[in-house]
């Protein structure tokens, strides 16, 4: 089931790039429509037939490259089901939003669908190399969203600089990959069985380099500060589905990856660096709140927003590799909070992208000063602007505060002042948030000069659909968490076991 799940949007691009020319544009756009609906339909069956203390389920081991060590096996557990549930939501709701669309239609939608594919083989992976195959095709995919689709000459130098920073981190993650390979005996590169075997265990500084070497890696995809540079241009300048997927889905390769390898397979060195991960985090945490409250274009400072929400992961999987001060409870329900945070960021932040390009779609400008008084003009588009807004800060109600309030709880016993610094990015995001719903929505009505013809209209029925259903679902995880913190509870306690042996 997970290989059909997997190659089923590939094989649907595979037809799409066979049948006539003669297709209409509409055609294929809702031809997309289904394949991710058909997608989510199966994740749903998925979910329903899961069973949480099942440990790793859904597995299928077919022989790759045997003479290296790799092997075509997939898998799917606590930690990897919400992700595959939250890649084929955001895939569905980008794919409405896009109805829109009327540039080289055909080629659009078939990016997308390959890079659904690739998303979903980074999450049900359980091969490090078969995982690094999928987590560097989604890097080739959306490099031509964006350059695409995008906005013009700057798209295309945001995408050379996005593919550059995360191929070169791809690179480092490869060289950790083949570390672990080398120490491993009998050579393997598979991840149940690399878990099991701990091959790294007393070797010291070589544990330390692949550490570093696959650290460095996935925090480039995370990002983390210092290495978050491509984010903001890529995020600006690409078309605004591509920015919710490339934050709602692939930003989480990343952390994922710092759950799934980095922390089963590299105990000892998680445990002995874990104040230099927490620390990371909660820089990226109070940077990327700062420098978002210091931008004017709206899209930017969403776009540094994910730094922060990043952070917040990044702080929780450190605080649950500190042995001291804590206990098995906390460091599982930091991890738990960082799972839920990964979802929650990509369903309010990939609503909040979608909303930036409606603006960009009327105005022809992210900039926050261009606009005054939108409540007036467009009253659907402003309310939910504005909840998408408090969703992202974290207001109780909402699928951010569930997911911050455990990263927080969990992080407190072992890593009481990073986490009380921490706790000024949620200030500093409601001001940024604040001050720009503020200047946007309120006050006497301006509109830009570069007003695209047919005035200001408010949210279409594609574009509010798409937006209002991932909100929805971040009210339904805030108000009853129970269904989706049953799932991640018992992966996490299972992880937080690992990397205390």
């Amino acid at each position: 089931m997970l290989t059909a799940l997997t190659f089923l949007p590939l094989l649907m691009c595979v037809l799409l790039t066979v049948l006539p020319r003669s297709l209409p544009d509409r055609a294929c756009l809702w031809l997309w429509i289904a394949t991710t609906a058909a997608e989510l339909a199966l994740v749903v069956a998925l979910w329903a037939a899961f069973d949480p203390h099942g440990g790793m389920q859904n597995q299928q081991r077919v022989r790759w490259i045997p003479g290296a060590g790799v092997g075509y096996h997939v898998g799917v557990d606590g930690m990897s089901l919400p992700l595959l549930a939250l890649t084929c939501v955001l895939f569905l709701a980008v794919a409405v939003y896009s109805l829109r669309e009327t540039r080289r239609v055909r080629p659009y939608v078939c990016l997308f669908l390959f890079l659904q594919t690739v998303s979903l083989g980074v999450f049900v992976a359980l091969d490090l190399i078969l995982f690094f195959v999928f987590f560097d095709l989604s890097i080739v995919g959306m490099f031509f969203v964006i350059a695409g689709w995008g906005h013009g000459e700057r798209a295309r130098a945001a995408a050379l600089k996005f593919f550059l920073y995360t191929f070169i981190g791809s690179l480092a993650l490869l060289l950790g990959f083949i570390g672990l390979f080398l120490a491993a005996d009998p050579h393997t590169f598979d991840i149940v069985d690399l878990t099991a075997a701990d091959p790294l265990s007393g070797r010291g500084p070589y544990a330390a380099l692949v550490l570093l070497a696959v650290g460095v890696g996935l925090a480039v995809k995370t990002p983390t500060v210092p290495f978050h540079t491509w984010l903001p241009p890529a995020h600006t300048d690409a078309p605004a589905v591509g920015s919710a997927i490339l934050a709602g889905v692939l930003l989480k390769m990343g952390t994922y990856g710092f759950v799934r390898i980095a922390m089963p397979l590299l105990p000892g060195s998680w445990r002995h660096y874990a104040v230099v991960i927490v620390v990371v985090g909660v820089v990226s945490v109070v940077y990327g709140a700062l420098v978002a409250l210091a931008q004017t274009d709206f899209k930017r400072m969403i776009a540094y927003t994910s730094v922060n929400h990043m952070g917040y992961i990044v702080l929780a999987v450190g605080a649950a590799g500190t042995l001291a001060g804590t206990d098995a409870q906390a460091r599982s329900l930091a991890v738990t909070g960082a799972v839920t945070q990964m979802v929650s960021h990509g369903l309010i932040t990939g609503a909040l992208f979608l909303l930036a390009g409606v603006l960009y779609d009327r105005g022809g400008t992210y900039a926050i000063d261009a606009y005054s008084g939108l409540a007036e003009h467009t009253p659907r588009f402003a309310a939910v602007t504005f909840v998408a807004a408090f969703a992202s800060l974290g207001i109780p109600g909402f699928s951010g505060f569930i997911a911050e309030f455990q990263i927080f709880t969990g992080s407190l016993a072992s890593q009481t002042l990073a986490t009380a610094v921490a706790l000024t990015g949620i200030l500093v995001t409601a001001a940024l948030f604040l001050r720009a719903l503020r200047a946007m929505f309120l006050g006497a009505p301006r509109l830009p000069p570069s007003l695209h013809t047919g005035g200001f209209r408010d949210l279409r029925s594609s574009e509010g659909a798409s937006s209002v259903v991932l909100l929805a679902l971040a009210l339904v995880i805030g108000i009853a968490p129970r269904w989706l913190l049953d799932v991640v509870e018992p992966a996490s306690r299972t992880l937080t076991g690992l990397v205390a042996r």
